[in-house]
């Protein structure tokens, strides 16, 4: 993975990454809430040659004491000291319990004993260092005496004594919150990348390539507009129109001796949006000034009349039964007069069988060189319908969901293509995230806003505002409205009453003219 790619993991995952450094870090703190607070307290004494005692030794004085200095520091924590403390005025319990609140260090090649005690409260823990410094001073003395015959060789002299805390040295909250960070963010970053790992789903074109290595003609991005109102043209907004346009564009361009002219378009599960691009590629390719034929093949669950207004009593079924002829059953659709629709028809009991027959072949190959047919088939991995159309046509154009169809899908997809030799002419990525907000929305201001408005009406007052004055509203905005690609048209109830209406009225003129061809 180069650099680019662990970027792309933590600009992918950064609310997971978010949440763990968060919930691991409120732990840490909820946990140190929930912690005793403990003081401690300190004293250091160090241990010396006695006066008398040294003048008669000399060096040998001083070298005791510090040869001893490591049994004084054993003695220290002997029950004798602590049976002492525990029966001295303001400490009580167990004297082992009041042992494990003591430690005893030596620091090294010193003749210094340094005593830490701690307590629920300052006072306690400066008591019991106290009478600990005290038990430890009597003790000594003590062995000393015996050893010398009553006089003692070495004297315990205080150095520091213990001072009352005024901070709790335990537990430390600032610290370990920032432990808690820290362990939460390497927690979410390894998630990130585990997930990585294993996510299988393809997003990205480099997903497609990598995976696979075919090639990827278009990226239709999420339209929330032609979700709510249907697969139309006057529905999608710019970003849509525009990378259906390039979609068009690529396949005009994909073989220039040889252009495709009959195109099955299918996906490798239902709901990747194959039915949606047949569509808009169709109205595409008619506003391009070209005639185009698009056949609603998908015999199984058929999409185009409902999708497009028209009606299903007689379509692509009818004229492979030998019931009606093309031109019959072909409704127009669109403004430009050069998009048409054959709809499924009646759905019959044996799909396979009518799409893979030869009467299929011919009548695909009938209409005129000049026009493009684009064959809307089923899925690739539940029915074998769409293989056997693209085995029989110019190619399939295969079209993914992304951020749902994963690797082993579209890998298995593709084999299938192959195993009937059929052509895979590229692969669509439909509902793609948008990789470039400002760019999407300083294009779209920049050649949508030469339309001229209408004039408001005399009764209307227009309110002065920042961009009467020339300022250009921020591409860096927050506001959701900020990218029209991203934006979803909310239909009022008399926007909707008024489109079901225009509906309802399509579809009553397809109904009547197809009559009128038929002879009903």
């Amino acid at each position: 993975m180069e650099l680019r790619d662990y970027l792309v993991v933590l600009r992918r995952r950064w609310i997971a990454i978010a949440l763990c450094t968060v919930l691991v870090g409120g732990l840490a703190f909820v946990w140190v809430s929930m912690q005793p607070r403990v003081y401690s307290a300190s004293s250091t004494v160090i241990v010396t040659p006695t006066v008398s005692w040294a003048a008669g030794n000399g060096s040998v004085a001083e070298d005791y004491a510090k040869t001893r200095i490591g049994s004084y520091a054993v003695v220290a924590k002997s029950d004798q000291v602590a049976l002492y403390a525990s029966e001295q005025e303001g400490l009580s319990g167990d004297p082992y319990a009041l042992g494990a609140r003591v430690s005893v260090t030596n620091p090294g090649d010193t003749a210094l004993l340094r005593f830490t005690a701690t307590g629920a409260t300052p006072e306690s823990a400066r008591r019991l260092a106290e009478v600990w410094v005290e038990g430890t001073t009597l003790a000594i003395n003590e062995i000393e005496s015996t050893a010398q015959d009553g006089d003692a060789a070495v004297t315990v002299t205080t150095l520091e004594a213990p001072r009352l805390p005024m901070f709790a040295s335990s537990p430390k909250p600032k610290q370990s919150v920032a432990v808690g960070l820290v362990l939460g963010l390497v927690l979410g970053i390894a998630y990130a990348f585990v997930r990585a790992s294993l996510d299988r789903r393809v997003r990205t074109r480099e997903d497609v390539e990598k995976a696979v290595g075919a090639p990827v003609v278009g990226i239709l991005p999420w339209d929330g507009t032609v979700a709510k109102r249907g697969p139309d043209s006057e529905h999608a907004t710019f970003p849509m129109t525009e990378a259906v346009r390039q979609l068009r564009t690529n396949l005009q361009f994909m073989d220039v001796d040889h252009p495709p002219r009959v195109i099955v378009v299918t996906s490798p599960l239902p709901g990747d949006g194959k039915s949606t691009t047949s569509v808009l590629l169709a109205q595409a390719i008619a506003e391009s000034g070209r005639d185009v034929v698009l056949i609603d093949a998908d015999l199984r669950r058929p999409s185009m009349a409902r999708a497009l207004g028209l009606v299903d009593t007689a379509g692509l079924t009818s004229v492979l039964a030998g019931q009606a002829t093309a031109e019959q059953v072909l409704q127009e659709a669109g403004p430009t007069g050069r998009m048409k629709v054959m709809t499924s028809g009646p759905i019959p009991p044996n799909p396979s069988e009518l799409v893979g027959s030869e009467a299929m072949r011919t009548m695909l190959y009938s209409f005129p060189d000049d026009a493009i047919v684009l064959v809307d088939s089923p899925p690739l991995l539940p029915v074998t319908d769409a293989s056997v159309l693209a085995a029989r046509t110019d190619g399939a154009l295969v079209v993914l969901r992304a951020g749902s169809t994963t690797v082993d899908t579209l890998t298995e997809a593709l084999a299938i293509l192959e195993r009937v030799r059929g052509r895979a002419l590229g692969v669509v990525l439909n509902r793609a995230a948008s990789t470039s907000r400002r760019l999407a929305y300083t294009y779209t201001s920049t050649y949508t806003s030469a339309r001229p408005e209408p004039a408001a009406s005399p009764a209307t007052t227009v309110e002065p505002s920042a961009v009467d004055e020339g300022e250009q509203p921020s591409p860096d905005s927050d506001s959701p409205s900020a990218d029209p690609a991203l934006e979803a048209v909310e239909l009022g109830p008399e926007d909707s009453e008024h489109w079901l209406e225009e509906r309802a009225e399509r579809e009553r003129a397809a109904q009547e003219e197809l009559r009128a061809r038929l002879g009903l």
